[in-house]
């Protein structure tokens, strides 16, 4: 025990903003198994699937319990050489083709037509992107027109005879998938994607005005997210940054790791700002974090499929990247975990089943409960031993933030979001808290501003917890999952060393 302990304070008359549930979104690309083998399996021999989707079943029912809003498709970098067209028509008609950002070969017998399936299965919103690396204008606008169009023109007409009579109505197109980086086939630098995909938005919009465009950033801090902002804004309605953490082996790096994206995310609301002055901007202009996660390219390469097997650490990692997007409700809308199934994934399949990471579990603490107003919430720490002032991953938020008031805000071991929400028997206060030291418990003082009038004898805990931080799960057995309990609590809680706890029914709130 730490001998000074931290307080956490939450106000429920300083609300944020609305918790945006697409915040809770997933991603699936054309990338080692997450599509073949992981959503879609028709040769499944062991009645996993559906027999006319080719659809695995239990991947479905796994996924409807994370309660997602959006899936992006295809990519990732696989978008920025795909063929749309390829992906579409007789089966036994299309083409296989050389896949470059992976290095594989992509078989086309999953395509746009099963994907809008596949999330009306679900019960998810699609969220298309395009591709402005091989891909022209000209497939972008026809591959809006094949998915939206209600005229009688080509397109259309294309995707009726293919079988589906009405428009799908995607709502959310992004302007292609890190052209930025050296990696991407098509690279581009930053003034010359802004002047392309600027007058890429003004023809799509003219072809569907309903559609929502996303805008191409990269870590929401670069001059690329200047540039791109400074041109596009008034074009575009979301903004796309991309985040990953990686442990590099340390606990505390691992946990530490979304203090950047939180860092990152200020940056870029200043710059969203900068951008709707100077274009003298009213509407509303957000981040679309579409990829993030915790994902180790040396552990898991994504040329071999980057299959992580991810413990303990790496859940509290998530749920640290979580209780950001929570915080930060007021700037980002739409957020999602990349991916969805096998590749760097809560979900890891077989032809005989599947199992759920250890990730899986905080993934669906949070989109099942934090729901609601996120309120403002502030954590006093008295001794320095709950800060940390070791290097982070990405580094930039060590190295700007170090030797200022940021460090201690964004990098202490008990980290916090709390929603205002409606309950079975009212409004309620909901908070979830992850004890990041793997040394320390604290007994901590849960103190609340005006407002709440009744505090509730017992509380309802969700905890994600295992005696060892490199606990994992697997087939046989799963080590971390959700425990559900209930506990009296009279003003303060105990945190476990290296643990996630989501309370719900947790006080009464009067205004």
């Amino acid at each position: 025990m730490a001998p000074s302990t931290p307080a956490i304070h939450i106000d429920p008359a300083r609300i944020i903003d609305e918790v945006d549930p697409r915040i809770y979104s997933g991603f699936t690309e054309h990338m080692g198994r997450c599509i073949y083998g992981g959503l879609y399996e028709p040769d499944n021999k062991h009645g996993l699937i559906d027999p006319k989707s080719g659809f695995r079943l239990d991947v479905l029912d796994a996924l409807r319990e994370l309660k997602i809003p959006l899936v992006r498709y295809p990519g990732g970098n696989f978008v920025s050489s795909y063929r749309w067209q390829d992906g579409i028509g007789p089966k036994e008609l299309r083409p296989r083709r050389p896949e470059l950002a992976w290095l594989s070969e992509e078989s086309n017998q999953f395509g746009t037509d099963e994907f809008i399936s596949w999330c009306r299965t679900l019960g998810t919103e699609p969220f298309i992107c395009l591709n402005m690396g091989t891909g022209t204008l000209e497939d972008a606008l026809a591959w809006v027109e094949y998915c939206n169009s209600s005229s009688n023109t080509y397109y259309a007409n294309l995707r009726r005879k293919n079988g589906h009579a009405e428009p799908y109505a995607v709502k959310y197109w992004a302007l292609g998938n890190e052209v930025w980086g050296p990696w991407q086939v098509g690279q581009m630098e930053s003034q010359d994607y802004a002047k392309k995909a600027f007058q890429w938005a003004k023809a799509l919009k003219l072809l569907d005005p309903n559609i929502n465009l996303i805008s191409c950033g990269e870590t929401g801090y670069a001059d690329w997210d200047r540039v791109i902002l400074r041109k596009m804004a008034p074009v575009i309605d979301y903004h796309s940054v991309h985040i990953y953490t990686v442990s590099q082996g340390k606990h505390e790096v691992n946990v530490m790791g979304p203090a950047a994206a939180e860092k990152a995310l200020e940056i870029t609301r200043s710059l969203i700002d900068l951008a709707k002055i100077e274009h003298d901007l009213t509407k509303e202009l957000t981040v679309c974090f579409d990829e993030w996660n915790v994902w180790d390219p040396i552990r898991a390469p994504g040329e071999k499929g980057a299959e992580e097997h991810y413990d303990l650490s790496d859940a509290l990692a998530v749920a640290a990247w979580l209780n950001v997007f929570v915080r930060k409700a007021d700037i980002v809308k739409i957020a999602c975990i990349a991916q969805s199934v096998n590749v760097i994934s809560p979900i890891i399949t077989s032809p005989e089943g599947l199992f759920k990471q250890t990730t899986y579990y905080p993934l669906q603490l949070f989109s099942n409960l934090m729901r609601g107003s996120s309120l403002a919430v502030h954590v006093t720490t008295p001794s320095p031993s709950t800060i940390y002032t070791g290097p982070t991953v990405p580094t930039f938020i060590h190295n700007i933030s170090q030797h200022t008031p940021d460090s201690a805000k964004l990098t202490k071991f008990v980290d916090v979001s709390a929603v205002l929400a409606t309950g079975i028997n009212g409004q309620e206060i909901r908070v979830a808290i992850v004890n990041r030291s793997d040394r320390d418990e604290f007994e901590v003082p849960i103190l609340f501003g005006p407002g709440v009038l009744g505090v509730k004898e017992t509380i309802k805990i969700h905890e994600v917890w295992s005696p060892d931080l490199k606990d994992g799960n697997g087939f046989d057995e799963e080590k971390v999952k959700t425990v559900h309990k209930e506990e009296k609590f009279s003003g303060t809680y105990k945190l476990k060393k290296h643990s996630f706890q989501s309370t719900s029914s947790h006080h009464g709130y009067t205004s």
